[in-house]
């Protein structure tokens, strides 16, 4: 009876044992990612890799927009967070009275495109000072018509479409735009869905809106790219003139931030270097732009460094 029993105990911890481990030796558990919607199809596509290597490992990724991302992440409820700029202040503070310390990674380059409906005949480019006075609070309720930013163009109502205030985009547009992240009119149609902003433009003559050029890549067929004159002439955004940076002010970096505690999991730090090894060439199928080799590898020391440096303090606190 005793051997029997033994069996029964070694072959369950054996099965036990190589629940731990999936096809080819890997290893299970759960990576959670949240964050910017304009990220989100880069992360995407190279968790959708990752799980050709990593089958039993589960990347779940939310779409909270950057804000609601960064909630989340220094509240210690992700291990990632995607996001279209740099983490903020108050946010940086949230993190430290969590203990949450953090490193944040470039993964790729992206413009904003300014977009018209092809039915717009008169307004092929923008000024960032009309840009300006289209979508600054001062605009809500005074700008409403397309002739008052230029005479020439018709007397008929502007209709605006741009992300929601929780969308790292919002943030960028407005700093960039209006000189102050977050300051916007409020009376325009708002969503964290690029799609529904899409849609918006595409079925209006008269709309106009803004998100991230990924986004106009994939509906080129619905929507036109206007040019934006940052001060040396119109420019149309391109891999081009996002990367050389000729398209001011509406290009940018794209980041992920990692936390202390999730690199604590060493299936996290595989899946942030293999995020790092594939991000260059994920990030053009998607239709945003990659670093260059040198950066991603200046990208992978600064992982590098943070992991070595939580590990040390760790076994320094034993």
């Amino acid at each position: 009876m005793k051997k029997v029993l033994f069996i029964a105990v070694v072959t369950f911890t054996m099965f036990a044992c190589g629940n731990k481990k999936g096809q080819n030796g890997d290893e299970s558990g759960t990576i959670t990612v949240d964050g910017s919607s304009t990220v989100y199809p880069i992360t995407e596509a190279v968790a959708e890799e990752f799980r050709a290597v990593k089958p039993r490992v589960n990347v779940t990724i939310g779409v909270s927009g950057t804000g609601g991302g960064f909630q989340k992440f220094t509240r210690g409820e992700t291990d990632i967070s995607d996001a279209s700029r740099e983490i903020k202040e108050k946010e940086a503070a949230l993190a430290k009275e969590n203990n949450i310390d953090y490193v944040e990674l470039e993964v790729a380059y992206d413009g904003l495109a300014v977009v018209i409906n092809p039915e717009n005949d008169w307004a092929k480019s923008f000024t960032v000072e009309e840009l300006k006075k289209i979508w600054e609070p001062a605009a809500q309720g005074e700008i409403m018509k397309w002739n008052q930013i230029n005479p020439e163009w018709p007397n008929e109502e502007i209709h605006l479409f741009g992300p929601g205030v929780a969308s790292g985009t919002f943030d960028y547009f407005t700093e960039a735009i209006v000189g102050e992240g977050g300051a916007s009119r409020g009376d325009f149609t708002a969503s964290e869905d690029d799609n529904v902003l899409v849609q918006g433009v595409a079925g209006d003559k008269y709309g106009l809106g803004f998100f991230g050029l990924a986004y106009y890549e994939a509906n080129s067929d619905k929507l036109e790219l206007a040019a934006v004159d940052g001060g040396n002439g119109p420019v149309v955004p391109s891999a081009e003139s996002v990367n050389d940076g000729t398209y001011s002010p509406l290009s940018r970096p794209l980041f992920i931030y990692v936390s202390s505690t999730a690199i604590q999991d060493p299936t996290v730090v595989e899946f942030v270097n293999f995020y790092l090894d594939e991000a260059g060439s994920l990030a053009k199928d998607v239709g945003y732009f990659p670093l260059t080799d040198e950066e991603y590898a200046q990208q992978k020391a600064k992982f590098e460094s943070f992991v070595e440096k939580n590990k040390k303090e760790k076994e320094e606190t034993k």
